[in-house]
């Protein structure tokens, strides 16, 4: 099948990924955040509970986490991490092809 342009498209087969090279799966990366976030989550819940407990001055440390803690949680949780990438890999490759006939065959 000719193209418009008198391009095809060579097929070559795919090459096989090595699993290291492979990239998260988006579960498991989403499931990681959500992780990170209830880890911080719990932590805040720790801070606003020493606030009752911690007396004078000293209140202000658990009551600072306690309030920032949601900031830097959600900084955390919407982070994605992307693995560095040396090439970009494309799924095949578009040669021009000579469709027309050398002077030795007849016409």
């Amino acid at each position: 099948m000719r193209n418009v342009a008198g391009y095809h498209r060579r097929v070559s087969k795919p090459t096989p990924s090595a699993i290291t090279s492979l990239p998260t799966s988006p579960d498991d990366e989403r499931r990681e955040r959500m992780v990170r976030y209830a880890v911080a989550m719990g932590i805040r819940m720790v801070c606003i509970g020493a606030c009752f407990v911690t007396p004078g001055w000293w209140m202000l440390i658990p009551a600072f986490g306690a309030i920032a803690l949601p900031y830097f949680a959600v900084i955390a949780a919407n982070t994605v991490r992307s693995s560095p990438r040396a090439a970009v890999e494309r799924p095949g490759a578009i040669l021009p092809i000579n469709n027309r006939p050398s002077s030795s065959e007849p016409a």
